[in-house]
């Protein structure tokens, strides 16, 4: 029920608008989210490494309305590639394929994600870039891009997906990206779905969750296991173990403000004005995070 009521909320436009626009909305925020600004993104990713962990940089936004839109979007993921190669940061970034104006003009959006791949892959050393997954309207056009994005001479292994484990299409898109070598950020998910594609039950969801971790651990491929949960962590740790996998052939990835682990790990950061959205479905992934960031209001 309050997974549902957040999923709900984080796709409310007068709540998203004031909730972005007031102080006590933009304190909530700052728990996981590291600013509005590039430059309040980059020091946080600085300072993140210098605890030992790579990080992603995410521009929060989707659904632009206009090419404009798209096109300043871009734009700022192209100073961040510039930013990370001038500073040395141990960074990625990840994209939306609606934040680069996919609604808007299909074309359009191939064109700048492409631009982006190219400047990524010319950098020095190759910047990588995730496109991120959003809801089901958009899991085909958004693997059929990646899929095109990394045949293309000179991207291979500088771009990757995003899948979630929730889908119930899951397992047979892990199977199409392993087959050409795609990294894979494994999450579980947090879009309202019917229950036809994706899995409704927790325990359902966890189970494809380890499946998938299984999967991925295996391939020889380096992937990113995206998750909170102690027992997923356990799970993979104890499989990589028993399989005598390297933990350098793997990361976790956690959002920021949360926690870290012992093992290689890569904190997502997420900057921006647009950040109402992102943080109602991080709620509502994990609804513990709610009472948790209570407590740092008042804190």
């Amino acid at each position: 029920m309050l997974r549902a009521l957040l999923i709900h909320l984080s796709e409310n436009r007068p709540m998203r608008a004031m909730a972005e626009r007031s102080i006590l909305g933009l304190r909530m925020s700052r728990r996981f989210v590291a600013g509005t600004t590039v430059e309040e993104a980059l020091a946080a990713a600085q300072a993140v490494n210098r605890l030992g962990m790579g990080v992603s940089l995410d521009n929060l936004g989707e659904n632009v309305t206009n090419a404009e839109e798209a096109r300043q979007s871009a734009q700022v993921y192209q100073r961040l590639l510039h930013e990370i190669e001038q500073r040395k940061l141990q960074a990625n970034v990840s994209v939306k394929l609606t934040h680069m104006g996919l609604d808007v003009d299909e074309k359009l959006a191939r064109e700048l994600v492409s631009g982006l791949v190219a400047k990524a892959g010319g950098s020095n050393p190759r910047i990588f870039v995730r496109v991120d997954m959003e809801g089901s309207p958009y899991t085909q056009r958004t693997l059929n891009l990646v899929h095109e994005l990394h045949r293309q001479p000179g991207n291979a292994g500088v771009v990757g997906a995003v899948i979630q484990s929730y889908m119930r299409r899951g397992e047979q898109d892990v199977e199409k990206l392993l087959a050409e070598g795609i990294r894979i950020r494994l999450c579980k998910g947090a879009y309202k779905e019917p229950p036809e594609i994706a899995y409704q039950k927790k325990s359902e969801v966890d189970a494809n969750y380890v499946k998938l971790t299984k999967m991925l651990l295996k391939s020889g491929i380096y992937h990113g296991i995206a998750t909170h949960d102690p027992r997923m962590i356990e799970a993979a740790i104890a499989f990589a173990r028993q399989e005598k996998i390297s933990p350098e052939s793997f990361e976790f990835q956690m959002l920021y403000g949360i926690r870290r682990v012992g093992w290689r790990m890569r904190v997502y950061i997420p900057f921006g004005t647009e950040w109402y959205p992102y943080l109602m479905r991080r709620l509502a992934e994990r609804p513990a995070n709610l009472l948790f960031l209570i407590k740092n209001i008042f804190r």
